[in-house]
Order: C-alpha cells, then sequence, then structure tokens
C-alpha cells in the first residue's frame, strides 16, 4: 500500500501543487510571525543587556501606574539618593529623569518617530553607568546650553557636535549647542524613539523634575555582588520603593518588550490560522474531487484484497505527506516574510539593531505540526469517501461522482452549528465571557463551518439566479456553464466557501470602518463647540507644551482655549484613566450636559464623574470619591459634578489645578479653541498660526479637516487589515483555479463530446470562465451575507465605545462583488487553456 500510495501521489503531482501551495502561504504567515517576534525578543535582550552594563542595582518607586502614555512612577526626592549613597557597599549612586523631548530638524518642523517615544534624558557621569549611552562623536553634554542626541536622528537630520538646534518641552521651547552623538552598545537608537540627553541639573529644569528623580542607579563598590547589594539597599530605602539587579532591571525592560511582540504575535496568527482555514476547504476539494476521479482504481484495490482502513491509512498518508512537504517549504517562506516584515519596520522608523534572525526548534516544530495536522483534518471527509467504493465500480466505464445531494444529515449539522456559532459570538460580544476575543473568534470560525455546511442548500438556486445573465447573453457557453454550477451543489458550495470567508471578513472590516467614520463625525458635531482642534506631530499619541494654549488663550478674538491632558490614577487598586481640563474653558469648547452640579464648580477643585460611573458606585454630588495618583498618593476629591455620556468626555474630568499637583509630565494630547462670536474666520486661524509657529509639530485643523484626517486614520487601518487578508482571499483564489482545473480533467470526454459537436475552443474557454465567474459571485453573496451579519453586531457591541451609527457602504459592498467576478475570469485562464488544447479524439476515447 505504501507503494501505491508514492505512485498515487507522483501521478497526481501537477493537480496537488496548488493545494500544497496553499499551506505553504498558512504555514509560512505562521513561521514568519515567530521568526520576527523572536529576532525582536532577542534583540531587545540583547539590547537592554548592553544598555544595563555597569548598573548593578537600579531603585525606583514601587506602585507603578499604567495608561496609554505608558508606565509611571511616583518621582523619588533627591534626598533618597544621599540616603542609599550611604549604604555599605555603594560606590556610587545616581540619579536619573526622563521625559517629553523633541528635537526640530533643519526643516523648522518637529522630528517625528511614527509613534515612539521622543525621549529626554538625564546623562550618567559615573564611568559605569556611561556605558549605557555609548558616545559615538564629540564629547558628553555639560551645563545648561548643551545636548547630545542618539545616532540614527543625527544621521537622517544631518545634525553634528557644534550645531545649534531646537527642542520643544512641556514649558518654551530652548535652543541648545549639540556637544555629542550617541548610541546604545551596537545600536543608533532605541526602537524608533528619539534621545536628546542633558547633564542632570539641565535635564531635571527642562523635563519639569526639580528635585526628584525618576530613578536611581547604583554601582557596587569592589568584592560586593549585585544581589548582596540590592538587599542592603532595598532594607534602606524601605517599602516604598523597589531595588533590583542590573540583570534584574535589563530581564524586566525585554519583558515588557515581549508583551508588545506578544500583541502582534497574537495578531499574526489570526491572519495565519484564516489563511490555513481557508486552505482547509481546498484541501477538501481537492482530495474529493481526485478520489472520485480515483474511484476505479480503488475499487479495484479492493477487489485485490485491500482492506477499507488500508485504503482510509493510504489516503492519509497521501495528505500526510504533501501537508509535510508543504509545512517544510513554508517554513522557508517564513523566514522571509519575516525579513519582509522587518524591512517595513524599518521603513516607518522603527529600525532594529542589527541580530541574527531567530529560528527556534518550537517555530519548526509548530510549522510543521500545523501543516500537517490541517491537512490531515481537511482530507479525513475525503478519505472516508473513498473507503466506501464498492468494488463493483472497477468494472463501471466511469468515475463514481462527487455526491450532489444534501440530506437531512447536513441540514441537522449546519442548523446546529451556525446556531451555535451566533450563540458563541453573541456571548462574546454581549455576554460575561472569561476571553471575549476568544469567544468571539470561536463563535465566527464555527458560524462559518455552519454556512459552508448549509451552503449546498442554497447553492444550486443561487447559481440559477446568478448564472441567468451569461444564460440570457452569453449562448450556449453561459447556459452550460450555468448547468456546470448547478450541477454538484455540494462542490460549487466547499470552492466558493474559500472566497466567503475571506470576503466575509473583508466586508465585515470595511462596515466597521465605515460606521466608526459615521459616528466619529456624528459625535464631533454634536460635542465640539470649538471651531479648531490642535493635536501633536503623531495624532494624540505625542502631546504638545501646554504653553500653546496659554498664549492663544491671550490672543484677541479668542473667546477659549482648552487642553486635554490625560492621565492614570487607582481607584480601587485599578488603573483608571482621566482628563486633565481646565473646566471654565472645556465647558464652552465642548458641550457637556450636567445632570447634576457644574463643571464650573471643578474650579473650585475636585472631580467630574460620567453618570454611568455615579450610578455603579451610588455616587453623588457632594460625596468623596477615592483617587490615588502617581504623585502625592492618596488624594480623595469631591465629587462637583455628574455629566451625560457625550461619546467625547472620558470617565472622569479633573480641575488642572489638581492635574498640575498629581502629574510630573503635563502635556497637552489636544487643545479645542472657539472663536468670539463675529470674529472672521481668517482673523481667528492667522492669531492661532502666529502662536503655533513658534511650536514645531503643532497641528492646527478646522472641524472639516480633523475630521478628513480621521477618515484617513481610519482608511490607513482598514489598507492593513486589506493586506492581511489578502492572503485568505488569494487562497480562495488558488481554489477556485484547483477545482475548475481538476473538474477540467474529470470532463475530459464530456469536453471531448462537445468539441466534436461543433463547440470551438472559444466556446470552451468561455463556458468556464463563466462557470468560474458565476462560482466566485456565489463565494462574493455568501460572503457579504455573513460579513453584514457580523459588521451589525460588532457594531451593535460597540455602542458603549461610542460606534452608535450602523453604516452599509452598499457602493464598497457592490465592488467586491465585481471584484469576485474579476476574480472568476483571471482563475479561469489556466483551467480554460488546457481545456481547449485538449486532444478530441483522445477525449471521447478516454474512461
Amino acid at each position: 500500500m505504501w507503494r501505491v500510495t508514492l505512485k498515487g501521489l507522483l501521478a497526481h503531482k501537477l493537480r496537488l501543487a496548488l493545494t500544497a501551495l496553499a499551506i505553504v502561504l498558512g504555514v509560512g504567515f505562521v513561521a514568519g510571525t515567530y521568526v520576527l517576534t523572536d529576532t525582536i525578543d532577542a534583540t531587545f535582550s540583547r539590547l537592554f543587556t548592553q544598555v544595563s552594563k555597569g548598573l548593578d542595582v537600579e531603585v525606583r518607586s514601587k506602585e507603578k501606574f499604567g495608561g496609554n502614555q505608558g508606565d509611571q512612577r511616583r518621582p523619588m526626592p533627591a534626598a533618597l539618593r544621599d540616603r542609599i549613597a550611604r549604604v555599605p557597599g555603594v560606590r556610587a549612586a545616581e540619579g536619573g529623569v526622563s521625559g517629553y523631548a523633541q528635537m526640530v530638524g533643519r526643516d523648522g518642523k518637529a522630528v517625528t518617530t511614527g509613534g515612539a517615544p521622543t525621549l529626554g534624558i538625564s546623562i550618567a557621569t559615573t564611568p559605569e553607568l556611561r556605558q549605557a549611552v555609548t558616545l559615538r562623536s564629540g564629547a558628553y553634554p555639560s551645563g545648561p546650553g548643551q545636548v547630545v542626541v542618539d545616532k540614527r536622528t543625527a544621521s537622517k537630520e544631518g545634525f553634528k557636535p557644534g550645531d545649534r538646534i531646537r527642542v520643544l518641552f512641556q514649558g518654551p521651547p530652548r535652543e541648545f549647542t549639540v556637544s555629542g552623538v550617541v548610541g546604545f552598545g551596537d545600536a543608533d537608537n532605541l526602537a524608533g524613539a528619539t534621545l536628546a540627553g542633558f547633564d542632570l541639573a539641565t535635564a531635571q529644569d527642562v523635563l519639569a523634575r526639580k528635585g526628584v528623580f525618576d530613578g536611581i542607579d547604583v554601582v557596587a563598590a569592589d568584592g560586593v555582588g549585585p544581589e548582596t547589594l540590592r538587599d542592603r539597599v532595598s532594607a534602606a530605602v524601605g517599602p516604598s520603593y523597589e531595588a533590583l539587579t542590573g540583570e534584574q532591571y535589563a530581564e524586566e525592560n525585554a519583558k515588557a518588550i515581549g508583551q508588545f511582540t506578544g500583541i502582534i504575535n497574537t495578531a499574526l496568527l489570526a491572519f495565519a490560522f484564516i489563511a490555513l482555514f481557508v486552505g482547509s476547504f481546498i484541501i477538501v476539494n481537492t482530495f474529493s474531487i481526485i478520489l472520485a476521479q480515483r474511484s476505479r482504481e480503488l475499487a479495484l484495490l479492493r477487489c485485490m484484497g485491500a482492506s477499507r482502513r488500508q485504503l482510509m491509512a493510504s489516503v492519509l498518508a497521501e495528505a500526510g505527506l504533501v501537508g509535510l512537504v508543504a509545512s517544510v517549504a513554508g517554513l522557508g517562506a517564513g523566514i522571509l516574510i519575516a525579513l519582509g516584515l522587518q524591512s517595513a519596520f524599518d521603513a516607518l522608523g522603527l529600525g532594529l539593531p542589527s541580530t541574527l534572525v531567530q529560528i527556534r526548534t518550537r517555530t519548526v516544530v509548530v510549522a510543521l505540526l500545523v501543516g500537517v495536522v490541517v491537512t490531515l483534518l481537511a482530507s479525513v471527509m475525503p478519505a472516508l469517501r473513498a473507503t466506501r467504493v464498492p468494488p463493483v465500480a472497477a468494472v463501471q466505464d466511469a468515475a463514481l461522482p462527487v455526491a450532489a445531494g444534501t440530506g437531512w444529515r447536513r441540514v441537522a449539522a449546519g442548523t446546529v452549528l451556525a446556531a451555535g456559532g451566533v450563540a458563541l459570538l453573541l456571548l462574546g460580544l454581549f455576554g460575561d465571557a472569561g476571553n471575549a476575543l476568544a469567544t468571539v473568534a470561536a463563535g465566527a470560525v464555527v458560524v462559518f463551518l455552519g454556512v459552508a455546511v448549509l451552503s449546498p442548500l442554497v447553492a444550486r438556486p443561487l447559481s440559477r439566479v446568478l448564472g441567468w445573465p451569461f444564460a440570457r447573453w452569453a449562448g450556449e457557453p453561459g447556459r452550460l456553464a450555468r448547468r456546470n454550477a448547478m450541477r454538484i451543489p455540494r462542490r460549487t458550495a466547499s470552492t466558493a466557501a474559500a472566497l466567503m470567508i475571506g470576503l466575509a471578513l473583508v466586508s465585515m472590516v470595511t462596515i466597521m470602518a465605515a460606521s466608526l467614520k459615521a459616528s466619529f463625525t456624528g459625535t464631533l458635531e454634536r460635542t465640539v463647540a470649538a471651531e479648531y482642534i490642535l493635536s501633536g506631530p503623531a495624532a494624540g499619541q505625542t502631546g504638545f507644551s501646554p504653553e500653546v494654549v496659554r498664549r492663544i488663550a491671550r490672543e484677541p478674538g479668542i473667546e477659549a482655549a482648552a487642553g486635554v491632558r490625560s492621565g492614570t490614577f487607582k481607584l480601587d487598586g485599578r488603573d483608571r484613566t482621566l482628563q486633565g481640563v481646565d473646566p471654565v474653558a472645556y465647558d464652552r469648547a465642548i458641550r457637556t450636559e450636567t445632570t447634576s452640579g457644574s463643571l464650573a464648580d471643578l474650579a473650585r477643585g475636585g472631580v467630574a464623574i460620567r453618570e454611568d460611573v455615579a450610578k455603579e458606585r451610588g455616587l453623588k454630588v457632594g460625596d468623596t470619591l477615592p483617587m490615588a495618583f502617581p504623585v502625592g498618593g492618596s488624594d480623595p476629591r469631591p465629587v462637583r459634578a455628574i455629566y451625560e455620556d457625550n461619546e467625547f468626555n472620558g470617565s472622569y474630568l479633573l480641575p488642572l489645578a489638581d492635574f498640575q499637583r498629581h502629574y510630573a509630565d503635563q502635556l497637552d494630547l489636544f487643545a479645542f479653541v472657539k472663536a468670539e462670536p463675529g470674529t472672521p474666520p481668517a482673523a481667528s486661524r492667522a492669531a492661532i498660526d502666529r502662536v503655533v509657529a513658534g511650536f514645531p509639530g503643532v497641528q492646527v485643523r478646522d472641524q472639516a479637516e480633523f475630521k478628513r484626517e480621521q477618515a484617513q486614520q481610519i482608511d490607513q487601518i482598514l489598507v492593513l487589515f486589506y493586506v492581511l487578508l489578502a492572503l485568505a482571499v488569494v487562497i480562495a483564489f488558488i481554489g477556485i483555479i484547483n477545482t475548475l482545473a481538476l473538474s477540467v480533467l474529470e470532463r475530459v470526454r464530456e469536453i471531448g463530446l462537445l468539441r466534436a459537436v461543433g463547440m470551438t475552443r472559444g466556446q470552451l474557454r468561455a463556458m468556464i470562465r463563466w462557470e468560474a465567474v458565476i462560482i466566485s459571485v456565489l463565494g462574493a453573496v455568501l460572503g457579504l451575507a455573513v460579513g453584514v451579519f457580523f459588521g451589525w453586531t460588532v457594531v451593535g457591541s460597540l455602542d458603549d465605545e461610542g460606534i452608535t451609527e450602523f453604516v452599509l457602504p452598499v457602493g464598497t459592498l457592490l465592488a467586491m462583488v465585481a471584484a469576485a467576478g474579476a476574480v472568476g475570469v483571471v482563475s479561469a485562464i489556466l483551467p480554460g487553456r488546457r481545456a481547449a488544447r485538449l486532444d478530441v479524439l483522445r477525449a471521447i476515447a478516454s474512461e
């Protein structure tokens, strides 16, 4: 039987090539994802080890506040450094600070990073600690007028020692002389972040850290181990602070990067799973058709004594070998995919230090297992059907046809699967599932399986309807194409199912994007009274100096200028996000309806909370909310106002006076500017532009411009999803080609008879082309139906997140159907040519 298996593979190697290609693409994405994230992890582990070289102990505040802007810890008093310096075994203790510092390029524009931080840091003076920042040229900074810049920024902007540059801070911009250019071990920067380094006194001044440190670095005396010194320092500083060895500090930083790469890993593996899921339909189709064509061969084996178990093993062995070869090829493709993704990081300005590509044993094992297991599972049903071939088929003249019926078992199984999938989907979106994302994903998979099982029920009538135009206007080739699509609805549905999955996901994402745009536009029009919106160069990811708002507010013709800052506080031991605002100016710029109290009352200090928070906690105006902040610790604040959800405000509003007292970093993420009534738009815009001219990187937009920018950002994300989902569509495209090619071989005699009775080669190619179009459009219609349902349920579940409008982009969805038809035309080219080249006499004589 093994020899029979190998000969079967060799006899059908061309037929199996496209099936293997689908597995290669899916496995390649899996392997590429692991190789990329493992390489990033190894790179940063090495980098942080280099940066921590010379550091024996790191001291910092114990309590951590997370949030959108990264982790924050309470600053430490300068006196703590002196206490640490007196600990036995400490040779040197040096405090350090970091914060926002954005350089201005030679072109007068702020140097942006594509989302990475724009860091300002203090440069250590202790020789051991200076190893963290390697001097490439020039000298370390000395005095209030000097700065060092990272090598990547220096090369990109043309900075060199002796140049004068401008740097933006929380306060007014300042000018410095570049004293040197630095790197980090072998790396030119920290994963795309820009770095401006100052001496300690200057850094504390410009980064708003006067009299405090963010961390204290400790160097051990000779003969004192890091662990011993850590324990001594920990005992000296007390329970409010923690001490880590340099190795622990490097491992923790690398672990934080690992959490980030874990998100990338999960996201990319999800798309790889989609590709493999789509590929499994191709495997089912391919083996079903090939085994139907080999029915006489299988029957002869039964006549010669082969058992059903042996036939089953033979078919599964073929599938396993195909999966293994494809998985090995996919592993190689994965390395190329990882290198391509790494190049994309470089193009985005998130360049990684050079290191060897990491190919771990886990990557190899997972890639091979995934490819082989998916192939085997997909081939089980065709293999079972192969064992049911009766020995009498050996004396029949034709292959046994693929089953065309849709029995009650299929209807029952499909209905149960679809209903169960919808239940899981709704539980994940609206219920209290433990892992909502996993529940939603499982529900989507089960829904797809249910629809795929039930699709033969609608394949015949839909093919009849979709094929009607071709039967009417394309003559006999169109009528034959329509009949071919209707002939075996199970095969037609299975072929269309692969495309259905891809287009269902594409249409769902498209609907979500359109709904998000409409919801944002509606919220902006209802909520924002200001005419102008200011943001940093990274659309809210990088803030800007509050000095901008202060100066604009003093300009003639401006009624209100309200900056919005973001911070994290602790409530019931959990991190919560709040917004810091000027209550009076904010109330004029943003329409906020209060149900109790007034935003103006925040001028006396306290907090305003959203209505749902008040109901959840049973709070009313005058009650106290227990809050703990990064600076100042616990500080319960009285509730001054309760406001309705306007889909724009967050859950908590803190007045600027309290925000400034409790947070070290003071950056506006956004600002809203309202002109005085009667002020011409040109005059108000000119006033704002005069101020902003001194702060490069601050972007000013009116409401219409802001709407367009937000729409563009959503479109960019949409394109990213399209690119990733394109892999599934490509595999579906391969599946259509494969099915048509195999069906041509299956219908050799039929094609020969058609040619014998007068059908031309052109008509034959047209018949196959229209059949492919019908199948593709059928997949598109099913995909859009499922995608619209998914989009509706997901948008409905995000109502509390501000997505309140459900929009059906009809034009875009119809364009997808047209694109699916074009895919059918292209996929029919090779099978059509092959059919047209068949020798008529041999085709008629074939069995």
